[in-house]
């Protein structure tokens, strides 16, 4: 556990968002720069069939050491953090044995209270790693690849505890949804796995959004504004009338829980043409579609009021709930809750309102559930993970490695 921290903040040092609008994976350098790091340090623990391709994906193997056949598991995290917040320069600060209150961030009037974020309230006590006030700090999900490898470094030293063949894999762009388009399961060699890219302690997570992209583009007339009477056509006029028929109470800062919504994450253009681009979530399948015709007809009633100008929708699936792939394989699960009960951890079954690799490996035949990291306010300035949490997530993955050498599966 003493390394734990210390990789941490290593890691978090190094810039890895990913990028959307480049083609190539990894899609930023960093994150190969960070996987050669990671790469070196998993042949310095004498981990085998250590491998980095030239996708930025790297895997390994920690054999195993029962003379019995058992089944291979796999834990999985991914190195890039998210584009909206910068990752440049991530300045973290621990405070330690956290008694309440504000919490400072850097030397600006930025802070993270109680009071905007209640999850304080239970951490009295807890050393807080914080950012500055500045960047995102990269817990999401560099938490998650310290705790695998101090988990499989303590698996190494105590070879008392009986494993099978634990396969480790990093992988690039998640963020972006790119995170298992290359990933070569039959490679990773593992008969189901776990990503440890979740937040609070206890997390166990195994259904996920629904997902699909929707970008309305709205058409307008551009005319000199000297003599555009009833010649005009402003798209961005067009586009408020498609946000205004949208249902205000079902955006992401409306819902929770199990409530799928609408979200308009950008918006760009100008006289001519006014482009919209939306997420539409929602846990079941069928409320997925509902929501794609909705929004069509909302496109089809703004064009039939339209006299010039037009209105196209295109729609694009992104992912889709990993529930159906995990269920029958329920003994993953049970797992999963039993090596949390016995590090003292209580299990927390919540569905993932947004995405994982985990769903796409799910259906690429990679059974693959979701735990903890420790963290929390993933993606922003005002993100945060405890040091004991991340503690209780190495133990859960050494936990879980052992058991799974006793499971009949």
């Amino acid at each position: 556990m003493d390394k734990l921290i210390e990789r941490f903040l290593r890691y978090v040092s190094f810039e890895t968002q990913s990028n959307s609008s480049v083609a190539h994976c990894p899609s930023t350098e960093g994150q190969r720069v960070l996987a050669e790091q990671l790469k070196n340090e998993l042949i310095e623990l004498e981990l085998c069939d250590v491998e980095l391709d030239e996708n930025g994906y790297l895997m390994a193997r920690l054999p195993s050491n029962v003379d019995h056949d058992v089944p291979a598991i796999g834990f999985i995290a991914h190195m890039d953090t998210a584009p909206d917040a910068s990752g440049k320069d991530v300045k973290p600060q621990i405070v330690e044995n956290y008694q309440g209150g504000d919490i400072a961030l850097g030397v600006g009037d930025e802070v993270l209270s109680p009071i905007q974020y209640p999850d304080l309230n239970k951490l009295h006590g807890h050393n807080i790693i914080t950012t500055d006030g500045t960047t995102l700090l990269g817990a999401d999900n560099k938490a998650g690849v310290a705790e695998i490898i101090t988990a499989i470094a303590y698996l190494k030293a105590n070879p008392e505890i009986k494993h099978g063949d634990i396969c480790i894999g990093f992988t690039p762009d998640e963020e972006i949804g790119r995170g298992a388009n290359l990933f070569d399961v039959e490679k990773f060699g593992a008969k189901w796995a776990y990503t440890i890219d979740g937040g609070p302690v206890g997390e166990l997570e195994y259904e996920n959004f629904n997902a699909s992209s929707a970008d309305v583009i709205c058409h307008g007339v551009n005319v000199h504004p000297g003599t555009a009477k009833n010649k005009m056509v402003n798209a961005m006029n067009i586009a408020a009338q498609f946000q205004l028929s949208m249902p205000a109470e079902e955006t992401p800062e409306c819902t929770e829980g199990y409530e799928g919504f609408y979200h308009l994450v950008a918006m760009e253009g100008g006289v001519a043409k006014t482009e919209l681009h939306y997420i539409l979530r929602d846990f079941d399948g069928e409320s997925l579609e509902r929501r794609k015709t909705f929004m069509q007809e909302r496109v089809d009633e703004l064009n039939s009021k339209l006299e010039k100008g037009r209105v196209e929708l295109k729609i694009t699936d992104s992912y889709r709930n990993m529930r159906e792939m995990v269920e029958p394989h329920a003994h993953i699960i049970e797992l999963a809750k039993e090596a949390m009960v016995e590090c003292d951890v209580k299990p927390l079954i919540k569905p993932i309102r947004g995405g994982t690799d985990g769903a796409r490996l799910s259906f690429m035949g990679l059974p693959c559930p979701n735990i903890f990291t420790g963290g929390y306010n993933f993606h922003g300035i005002h993100e945060f993970i405890t040091v004991e949490g991340m503690e209780q997530a190495v133990k859960v993955i050494v936990k879980l490695a052992e058991k799974a050498a006793s499971s009949n599966e």
